[in-house]
């Protein structure tokens, strides 16, 4: 153990020595906190405290993983299994599964995503007969997880008239029964949001004093990672769990609070020493993940906000290179200029595709980034995009697994009943429902009475109903003495799934074939990993947890030679040796809805420091002065956050706009063209007469004659640009715009040569040379 302490600096081994007591880290970016909180539990574990006893919340799966591996080659892989580490939702969603009966729930309640949230949302909505267009699902998903998150509940949203006249004032004045509604469905299938594995925790440590004081006794000492990034019910269930022995320690940096927009608390951090008695408080300031010219320029940004604490991150690495400011006319010409770079630095460098991260404000702009590299054959991943987990095939599959473990799970059982087709049409779903609700059951349970209730079904369709509850009761046998893969892999063929698919012979069938057999995969490498795990079997149910509370970076293992595309939210945590942040404009970056208060700008400013920060050794910084935007092109201005940096830690490619650029409202064609061969004067007046006379006289060139080269010499001097007259058919070429090709025929001579090109993406195009600029690759 001392080993790995005399490897910490000064700062960082003081907060890992401190055994007891409420203790706060500001540890800025890339200062090694991931390590002071790993050391930090080895060593309480050596002082004799039970891992048991020893609570560890995180952000995600993955720092939670790396975080346990680190703790196991320490302590041993044994003791590390015993540590209650993981993520805020799986950590509670592990506790309310041993306590759901004190709150109503079966402990093998399912956890619903996003989309399955949205779908029951739609069902109401559809039920209630409301204006779709005025209550649109995901904005009143939106509004509930807001709720929720709040822990304004329904009963204290009906008791609040503030809220009631909010949602009136929106035209949305039925919010409150579509919540009340969502609610008593979630409870009647047996399962819960996302959201309400924090509200129900919350539920639990205040409604059950027996449970909070068992849980407070477990949990002596307590570690948060990423404390600038909890909600008002993170927070409060922590200081509920800490409240009696107040041995917590959190770690954090206020500079990268920038999830505000879905409940984070910035105030949370910045009051922690008002929270507790007698806080020590520690700060991490050595940057070991940055050049020096890169953390200097993200001290000059975040030094401009009021809100934060003191710290002054510094760094003993390299100066390293400026920051590359460049600016394009359009947003297709920044990701060409983007792909280009890639491609030379690779070129240049031997640097890999992973390398590389892409960061933007929102989605929408990677398709300009995703065009350019297509065309410059560079593989890339988009992180954040639509997730594995919520393809149509694999939801299918999903969803006979989560019916197998809870059959009340209405969302699973009505999306499978009848897929493959058995012969269950929508009349009989729909009669199944209004029974479920008449009766306050499940739709599963009224199947498996269907000869004793009166629905006015013929003999075939109750006979189909009671075969698919029999199939779905012999899955459960199955379950209990199967893993998970062989579970699974029975189900997708005895439900007739890889038959069904199977039949469609087109590419996107095969596609989602080839998705189920890569989930099938997936599960056998979860299996296989769950033996290492102490009382796991690898079941079905284990699986589904893991489904439900993954994302997307979560199972991105990093052996994949990509370049990494995704939001700067998504990034956090992340680090790449070169990093591009791209549409850095005025609306875009800072966003156009952060301009109302100086507490959203400050937040948009923390989420560029994020994205600066991310870059190891380069950090490129481009924007565009139009963009394509709904459909229209729009003129943009260069962020404002841009000129905050420091000049000295920048260098711009192309020329800085500096002078202020008037956009008329009027157009210039109104105005005609000047005719200047009328323009003639009589009699000069000066002795030198005016240049326009001296019509016989050559123009001197702009250019100092010295600095130009011979055009054979200007062309070898451009790498592989080809020189147009020394091509050939049968080359292979690379286009600025149209990407890789292939010449198929050269026509002309001359300036008027032309070249017939196959180009991968955009078919065969005819190019006059003397314009085209082209790579020569083979």
């Amino acid at each position: 153990m001392q080993t790995y302490i005399d490897q910490l600096n000064e700062a960082q081994r003081a907060p890992v020595l401190q055994k007891d007591g409420p203790m706060i880290v500001i540890a800025g970016a890339g200062s090694g906190k991931t390590r002071v909180l790993t050391l930090r539990i080895a060593y309480l574990m050596h002082q004799g405290v039970d891992a048991f006893n020893i609570l560890a919340l995180t952000f995600t799966n993955k720092a939670a993983r790396e975080m346990k591996e680190r703790i196991a080659k320490i302590v041993g892989a044994s003791e590390a299994k015993n540590l209650w580490m993981g993520t805020f939702h799986s950590v509670f969603a592990r506790i309310l599964r041993a306590e759901a009966d004190k709150l109503g729930y079966p402990s093998n309640f399912t956890i619903y995503d996003a989309q399955d949230s949205q779908r029951l949302i739609s069902q109401i909505i559809k039920e209630m007969q409301l204006d779709r267009d005025i209550y649109k699902p995901n904005q009143v998903f939106s509004r509930i997880s807001s709720y929720k998150n709040s822990l304004i509940t329904v009963k204290s949203y009906f008791n609040n008239p503030e809220l009631q006249e909010a949602d009136a004032m929106a035209k949305k004045p039925r919010i409150g029964e579509i919540y009340q509604q969502y609610v008593e469905r979630c409870f009647k299938s047996g399962a819960m949001d996302f959201d309400d594995l924090l509200l129900k925790t919350n539920e639990l440590l205040v409604r059950f004093p027996e449970v909070l004081l068992k849980y407070q006794d477990r949990f002596r000492y307590i570690l948060v990672d990423e404390y600038q990034d909890t909600n008002h019910s993170q927070y409060l269930i922590v200081k509920a769990l800490s409240d009696r022995f107040q041995n917590i320690c959190v770690v954090g940096d206020d500079a990268q609070s920038i999830y505000a927009f879905r409940g984070a608390n910035i105030n949370n951090i910045l009051n922690f020493q008002k929270d507790y008695q007698g806080v020590q408080m520690y700060r991490l300031e050595q940057n070991y993940r940055s050049s020096k010219n890169i953390v200097e320029a993200a001290n000059s940004i975040i030094d401009k906000n009021q809100t934060k604490l003191d710290k002054v991150v510094w760094t003993a690495n390299a100066d390293g290179a400026k920051i590359k400011v460049h600016r394009s006319i359009t947003d297709a010409e920044e990701g060409r200029f983007v792909a280009s770079t890639i491609f030379e630095e690779q070129m240049n460098k031997q640097m890999k595709n992973s390398d590389f991260a892409i960061l933007y404000r929102t989605n929408a702009q990677s398709r300009a980034m995703e065009d350019a590299l297509r065309k410059r054959d560079i593989p890339y991943r988009i992180y954040g995009g639509l997730s594995f987990y919520q393809r149509k095939e694999i939801k299918d599959v999903l969803s006979y697994l989560r019916l197998i473990i809870n059959p009340k799970d209405e969302e699973a059982l009505v999306r499978v009943i009848n897929y493959p087709t058995r012969g269950i049409g929508n009349t009989t779903v729909e009669k199944l429902n209004i029974a479920a609700n008449h009766y306050k059951r499940s739709i599963f349970e009224v199947m498996e009475h269907i000869d004793k209730i009166d629905l006015k079904l013929t003999s075939g369709a109750k006979n189909k109903i009671s075969d698919f509850v029999t199939m779905i009761k012999n899955f459960q046998v199955m379950d209990q003495n199967q893993d998970a893969y062989n579970m699974v892999d029975y189900v997708v063929k005895k439900t007739g799934l890889v038959q069904e698919l199977k039949k469609d012979g087109t590419p996107e069938g095969i596609t989602r074939l080839e998705n189920i057999e890569e989930l099938l995969n997936g599960i056998k490498d979860f299996t296989e990993g769950q033996k290492e795990v102490d009382g796991a079997r690898g079941s079905l149910s284990e699986f589904l947890e893991d489904v439900a509370l993954a994302t997307d970076l979560d199972n991105d293992k990093g052996d994949d030679d990509r370049v990494a595309l995704m939001t700067i939210h998504l990034a956090k945590g992340l680090e790449f040796p070169t990093v591009f942040c791209v549409g850095m404009e005025e609306d875009l970056f800072p966003s156009a809805m952060s301009m109302n208060s100086r507490s959203d700008l400050e937040e948009e400013r923390r989420l560029f420091y994020v994205a600066l920060t991310r870059a190891e050794h380069q950090a490129y910084l481009t924007y565009a002065q139009s963009r394509y935007r709904w459909g229209k092109l729009v003129d943009c201005d260069p962020s404002r956050f841009i000129e905050e940096i420091d000049a000295a830690y920048l260098e711009y490619l192309t020329a800085p706009e500096t002078n202020y650029r008037y956009k008329s409202s009027l157009s210039s064609d109104i105005f005609g063209d000047v005719d200047k061969s009328k323009l003639r004067l009589s009699k000069p007046l000066s002795g030198t007469p005016p240049k326009w006379v001296k019509d016989n006289e050559p123009e001197k060139p702009n250019h100092d004659i010295r600095r130009l080269k011979e055009l054979s010499k200007a062309v070898k001097s451009s790498g592989n640009r080809a020189d147009y007259q020394g091509l050939e058919v049968g080359q292979v070429i690379m286009h600025e715009r149209f990407g890789k090709g292939k010449i198929l025929n050269l026509e002309g001579a001359g300036a008027d040569k032309k070249a017939e090109i196959q180009f991968e993406v955009g078919g065969i195009k005819k190019l006059l040379l003397r314009f085209a600029k082209l790579d020569v690759i083979s």
